[in-house]
């Protein structure tokens, strides 16, 4: 059986890990180099690189048994992509979901845009850690109050400089990180504000909570878009899934 994983994600990378020691043929599709050096060392996994569109999908899938969706849970546009090429080629889908974590004190809202408009009317310096696809939400805010952590590539660091942000305003650095981490660099940058999306426990989410609680930052939360399929919130259940099919398919 052929099954085609979509997602360079920290739950994506360990999935694809348990599944590459299954009998299986295993394809593991990531947008980025950076996604392909994290999956370096699965040598019985064949690792796709680039972003694709719904015909490209389509065409990769075409005799798969299984397609898996572990992108991340804001990329809508990609899960619908992947959906819709699922749908076309006649292949089962599952989504991997991360669980959502608890944020109760924190500011809610529906955007980044939604964000910007309510901390363009505070005071403070802000750390945005929404991702560089984010940032240029943020273009109404005074530009010396945003700190943003990015990924370290040369497509995060041009986007920051198009937000016109200053160097020493932009923190290249590759996540998750650890509460002392995070606490580190709220304190370096004299954050009062902290803009996040619900990564869950792979993106780190409740170690930036509890350092935003020690170092009293606000958390303003960009909410989850509303997931679109019928989705596994674990990895261990989803392998089982998998090897199932491989029985069924060897009886």
């Amino acid at each position: 059986m052929r099954v085609v994983l979509f997602g360079g994600t920290t739950e994506g990378r360990q999935l694809a890990r348990e599944l590459g020691a299954l009998p299986l043929t295993l394809q593991v599709s990531v947008a980025t180099p950076l996604g392909k050096e994290e999956l370096a060392g699965l040598e019985q996994v064949e690792i796709l690189t680039g972003r694709l569109g719904a015909e490209e999908m389509e065409e990769l899938l075409q005799g798969a048994g299984l397609c898996i969706d572990a992108t991340h849970p804001y990329a809508v546009e990609v899960s619908g992509n992947i959906r819709l090429a699922c749908e076309k080629a006649g292949i089962p889908l599952r989504r991997l979901v991360r669980p959502q974590a608890a944020g109760e004190e924190a500011l809610t809202v529906d955007s980044c845009a939604q964000a910007a408009r309510l901390l363009a009317a505070e005071e403070g310096n802000i750390l945005l850690t929404t991702g560089a696809k984010e940032l240029s939400a943020f273009a109404g805010v005074e530009k010396t109050r945003l700190y943003a952590r990015v990924l370290p590539t040369a497509a995060s660091i041009a986007a920051c400089e198009a937000l016109g942000l200053a160097h020493r305003n932009i923190i290249a650095m590759e996540g998750p990180f650890t509460r002392r981490m995070n606490e580190a660099m709220l304190e370096q940058y004299h954050i009062r504000w902290m803009v996040t999306k619900d990564g869950g426990a792979p993106g780190g989410m409740e170690e930036k909570l509890a350092a935003a609680r020690a170092m009293g930052v606000r958390v303003v939360l960009v909410r989850r878009p509303q997931e679109q399929t019928d989705g596994v919130d674990s990895i261990p259940v989803l392998v089982e899934e998998v090897r199932k099919m491989l029985e069924e398919e060897g009886k």
